[in-house]
């Protein structure tokens, strides 16, 4: 997954990129197979430390400038619950049943699983979900702010959530890519402190660089001379 979403991240032709799972599921919960004597068992690659790699996925949602929206069939509970929250936009269909599993298999989330929580629903029903180990329809979860938008009938078809989804992209393709990534580095520097930050420096610094300054910059070093900032236009600040 890590691999596919930095694929689609440096592809200029997609703009959104939409979530889904492979069956009835959304996803069920983390693997726990990768539980080990030295806290995480490293079934990949001998040679790198052991680490919880889904981690690495919820950091390239977060930092990837074009918006990722899950869309929820089934079960998306454990560790499927964070991956659905990590992502920026949420729709489900009715056959959504959304929760937190992990305190039960003496399992947590103490990094997006939490954080994230709290900020979608607030601390008190945060440690609800996380201490009663509840599941929650996808009517509740909509009301509780876990949810963008529920569709389809009592009995949806599988393709009513995407369907939605590819609404939804539509509309957010109608946008300036540059906006909506700084939109959403901003959202991140308000939840994420330091890291959000970090991705709106990274963007700024960006537009900057395809500045006629941030070009002068740039070329007089190469040419080993002093820039002339008096003789390009430079946006007044």
């Amino acid at each position: 997954m890590l691999k596919v979403l930095r694929k689609m991240e440096l592809d200029t032709s997609i703009g959104v990129i939409m979530l889904r799972g492979s069956g009835s599921n959304f996803c069920a919960g983390g693997d726990q197979t990768v539980r080990g004597s030295t806290g995480y068992a490293n079934t990949s690659d001998p040679d790198e430390p052991p680490r919880l790699r889904i981690l690495e996925v919820h950091a390239a949602i977060k930092l990837c400038p074009k918006p990722v929206i899950a869309l929820v069939r089934g079960y998306s509970v454990g560790g499927g619950h964070v991956l659905h929250m990590v992502c920026d936009l949420t729709l489900a269909d009715r056959t959504a049943v959304f929760g937190q599993v992990g305190p039960r298999m003496g399992s947590f989330d103490g990094g997006y699983g939490v954080s994230r929580l709290v900020g979608l629903v607030g601390q008190k029903k945060a440690r609800e979900v996380w201490w009663l180990c509840r599941y929650y329809g996808a009517s509740e979860a909509e009301r509780m702010g876990l949810v963008n938008k529920v569709v389809g009938g009592e009995d949806p078809t599988e393709w009513a959530v995407v369907n939605e989804g590819v609404r939804w992209a539509s509309r957010i393709l109608t946008c300036s890519p540059t906006a909506v990534a700084c939109i959403k580095a901003s959202c991140n520097a308000e939840e994420d402190g330091g890291m959000g930050r970090m991705q709106m420096a990274g963007l700024a610094t960006r537009m900057y660089y395809m500045t006629e300054e941030g070009r002068e910059g740039k070329e007089a070093f190469l040419e080993k001379r002093e820039p002339e900032w008096g003789k390009v236009k430079s946006s007044k600040l």
